[in-house]
């Protein structure tokens, strides 16, 4: 097949939700309707002993939420659609802002209930500066929630976005009887199952469909007002303004109970874009491109535990990637091949021959890539706009067993590796400090060096307000800055010059006393040049 048509077949997308709104469930029930497994298992539900498929840590397992992000790979007709489930929790919100920079579209899950909430305000802030097309789904139908006339209000007023309902619920909680789907006119009748798909369900050719009528009496006339309302109000769907990320497209049902999903998927593949240009450091790269490029943009160690498998994960931006051929690693300035790239349904792993752009594939790593490298066939640019944030909360590294200090290092290397946290050891070497955005990143972070890396330590607190990378020209310009603030310097893993401000005070009276210096509080993976050498 060209690469023409592959590039028509890809869809490439990633969910993302405040907490607890349904989007590792609404995961698995896209995988449940596109075939690719045949029973869902509940993600919080200890009567059935299974875990969410894209919850595949142990950790995740056993609190029930998502910790990093996964990649699912599947086809749904004639469309390969890959699928990235992020974190929802705050503490975890980098790894979710970097999943968005390998993606072309995104599907946003709100509460009915609850509405729109302050994570997800910050998730579309990161979507709306990529002018990202998002697709909206408004979860938990089965519940007593907020009407939705109202919800639609307040999402293009907080999220401020416009939006078009292409589907709309019958009712809600007890009295959900199913959705109608606007965008092809149709209406299917709600019958809960939580596990499987429903065969049975009941679908009506429209609100003027006599069965409906004759179903639902007085009930089907109130849908069809609300159905002229809503067309009324929010006039037709305009699909290029839903792929300039100016209009956002809504869809309700009930993840749990496998329903308005369908409408949701046929809609998707039917109107998501396939994989857009990306910007590199000597313009736009676009897909149909002959050449391969890709960035990486994920890295997991310990995928495999029995193994101890470290994976990169590769977003494939232009060309054709095949096995067992050459690639530039530009960082590195090398050549590179891959005898075993795989394409993933979240841990489980399955040999790629070929892989085309949308698609993202993962290359075994023996300590090769960092987040953000690119593989091209040649070509010496870089891929941007892949985001290092500063940590805000801090904590000095304790080894707790010195007969596994070795073990120690090898895994705070690997767990940093991947953007889990980030690791600035001071420049006398004397105190390595690990920082990371949420307090909960420490127990995932302990728990991982214990279970996968047998080994234990403590954090101690550090009084810190922020961590900002120290850009300058030349010595002269930080002697200020070393003479006076020397215990407050560090070096990140790439050897760059790091001050740790106590308060918002000791940043600004370092501001004014070193003016030849640059102090950032995020930088590109790409873009970190200070070297240890100018210090």
């Amino acid at each position: 097949m060209s690469l023409s048509k592959e590039l028509k077949r890809r869809k490439t997308f990633a969910i993302i939700s405040h907490p607890d709104a349904g989007k590792t469930t609404l995961t698995e029930k896209l995988l449940l309707f596109s075939g690719a497994i045949q029973i869902a298992g509940a993600v919080k539900s200890n009567k059935i002993r299974k875990t969410a498929t894209s919850d595949f840590l142990e950790i995740e397992k056993q609190r029930g939420i998502s910790v990093a992000s996964s990649v699912l790979s599947f086809n749904y007709h004639d469309y390969k659609i890959n699928l990235l489930d992020t974190p929802g929790h705050k503490d975890f919100a980098e790894d979710t802002y970097r999943t968005l920079t390998a993606v072309d579209s995104v599907i946003l899950v709100i509460d009915c209930v609850k509405g729109v909430e302050e994570q997800t305000e910050k998730l579309m802030q990161v979507c709306r500066l990529r002018n990202t097309p998002v697709i909206i789904f408004i979860n938990k139908l089965d519940r007593e929630g907020r009407n939705p006339i109202e919800l639609l209000d307040e999402i293009e007023e907080k999220l401020s976005i416009k939006v078009r309902p292409l589907s709309y619920p019958f009712g809600m909680g007890m009295s959900f009887r199913g959705v109608y789907n606007i965008y092809d006119n149709t209406f299917a009748f709600f019958r809960a199952n939580k596990q499987q798909i429903e065969d049975e369900v009941k679908y009506f050719k429209g609100i003027d469909d006599e069965e409906l009528v004759k179903t639902f009496g007085e009930a089907a006339e109130t849908l069809k007002n609300d159905i002229d309302l809503i067309n009324g109000v929010y006039g037709k769907f305009e699909i290029e303004k839903y792929l300039s990320g100016e209009l956002a497209p809504v869809f309700f049902g009930s993840a749990i109970n496998n329903f308005g999903i369908r409408e949701l998927l046929d809609t998707f593949v039917a109107i998501a874009p396939p994989p857009v240009a990306r910007e590199t450091t000597i313009g736009m790269i676009q897909p149909k491109e002959e050449k391969f490029s890709g960035f990486v943009f994920k890295i997991h160690a310990n995928l495999d535990p029995k193994h101890r498998d470290r994976m990169a994960f590769v977003r494939i931006c232009s060309g054709t990637f095949e096995r067992n051929k050459n690639y530039f690693h530009v960082r590195l300035k090398r050549q590179v091949k891959f005898p075993n790239p795989a394409s993933f349904l979240a841990q489980t792993k399955s040999l790629v021959e070929t892989a085309y752009p949308g698609d993202v594939i993962g290359l075994y790593d023996s300590g090769l890539f960092k987040i953000g490298d690119t593989l091209t066939e040649g070509d010496t640019f870089m891929f941007k706009g892949i985001p290092v944030f500063s940590p805000e909360i801090f904590r000095i590294v304790q080894n707790k067993d010195p007969f596994k200090s070795k073990q120690l290092e090898t895994g705070i290397r690997h767990l940093t590796d991947e953007g889990l946290a980030q690791l600035f050891v001071q420049c006398d070497g004397t105190k390595k400090v690990i920082g990371v955005v949420g307090e909960l990143q420490f127990d995932v972070i302990k728990y991982r060096l214990l279970n996968e890396f047998g080994a234990s330590c403590d954090f101690l607190h550090l009084n810190a307000y922020k961590a900002f990378w120290v850009q300058y020209d030349k010595k002269e310009d930080i002697e200020e800055l070393m003479r006076l603030r020397g215990n407050f310097l560090y070096f990140d893993k790439a050897k760059n010059l790091v001050f740790i401000a106590e308060t918002e005070f000791s940043l600004r009276m370092t501001k004014e006393k070193n003016p030849k210096a640059t102090f950032l509080s995020s930088v590109e993976h790409n873009n970190q040049t200070v070297e240890m050498e100018k210090v």
